[in-house]
């Protein structure tokens, strides 16, 4: 069964309400206030379809939901997701006095499998950017550039792409991030990256604007081939063509640049508080992912030097 088929979607006015407080008290992107949307407009369609208000819901309406989701094939992730927005909404509804009772307060997420996130090796991402520096097109310098930053700043896809050249200080070495929920941050380049950044500045960014038509001249750091501002989706068909440029196939993807990242600090000993902040993550939950990865690092290099000790644990 189809989403669509689940329910039809209600649109209240408390809803509307609650997305106008997250676009502008909360600082959400317009993509997630849409996700939000749709989450609660299909749970008040399901409430109106079983002929209950909106401020009567009970666990029992919920749990009904949540059943059908499972039995329309919803993944647990794609539920965590449903349930993060109706518990925001509900919290919202119970702070502004519109309902007498959070119904969603003692409702708890479906568990998911933890998986460690993929990430390059050092000797990974010497071969890549050695790899790409030997390109010949034009735009060789422009995805030098982006590589140095994703993997030197652990920035998220959204943030590059929406990076202006007012946020960079290349004297300085430091970048000034809007990450979720507009949350400023500071995140220091390493000097490879400052210079790689530099080269596509000055050398292939002015060639880029000039096809931009003048009504809109872009303020935007990285652009695509026709001058115009880069997308989420743009980035990531540009880390598909620089394997194809390079030769060098390693499932490049604009988040797995981020893990290697964390994953290096991490290994060198960094605090996750750090780690935390660079990344801008808000709760260090999320970064504790990572101690799982250089766990199975330590792990894999004390089998390796210990061959008995595997032997013996598996019989």
């Amino acid at each position: 069964m189809k989403r669509e088929e689940l329910s039809p979607k209600v649109y209240s006015q408390e809803l509307k309400d609650f997305v106008l407080y997250l676009e502008k008290q909360r600082n959400f992107s317009s993509l997630t206030c849409k996700a939000y949307q749709e989450d609660i407009a299909f749970f008040l369609g399901f409430v109106k379809v079983n002929k209950v208000f909106f401020d009567k819901v009970d666990e029992s309406i919920i749990r009904g939901y949540l059943l059908e989701l499972t039995n329309c094939g919803f993944t647990k992730t794609s539920i965590k997701q449903n349930l993060a927005a109706l518990k925001h909404f509900y919290k919202y509804l119970y702070t502004i006095n519109r309902i007498q009772k959070d119904p969603f307060e003692f409702i708890s997420s479906p568990k998911i499998d933890q998986r460690l996130p993929d990430f390059l090796e050092k000797d990974e991402i010497d071969q890549l950017f050695k790899a790409n520096k030997e390109r010949k097109d034009e735009l060789a310098i422009r995805d030098q550039a982006i590589l140095e930053l994703l993997y030197n700043s652990g920035l998220r896809a959204s943030e590059l792409v929406n990076l202006t050249l007012q946020n960079v200080n290349l004297k300085q070495r430091v970048l000034r991030i809007f990450g979720k929920g507009r949350k400023e941050r500071m995140v220091p380049f390493t000097l490879e990256a400052k210079n790689s950044l530099e080269i596509y500045l000055n050398q292939l960014r002015p060639k880029l604007l000039l096809k931009c038509p003048l009504n809109q001249m872009s303020t935007y750091v990285f652009l695509n081939n026709n001058g115009n501002k880069l997308t989420s989706r743009g980035l990531e068909y540009i880390m598909g063509e620089i394997e194809k440029k390079s030769g060098c196939y390693m499932k490049l993807h604009p988040h797995k640049l981020r893990h290697s990242f964390a994953t290096r600090l991490l290994s060198q000993g960094a605090d996750l508080r750090v780690i935390q902040e660079l990344m801008g993550h808000e709760s260090i939950g999320t970064t504790q992912i990572y101690t799982h990865v250089t766990y199975s690092q330590m792990k894999d290099v004390y089998d390796k030097a210990f061959p008995r000790a595997k032997i013996k644990k598996e019989e």
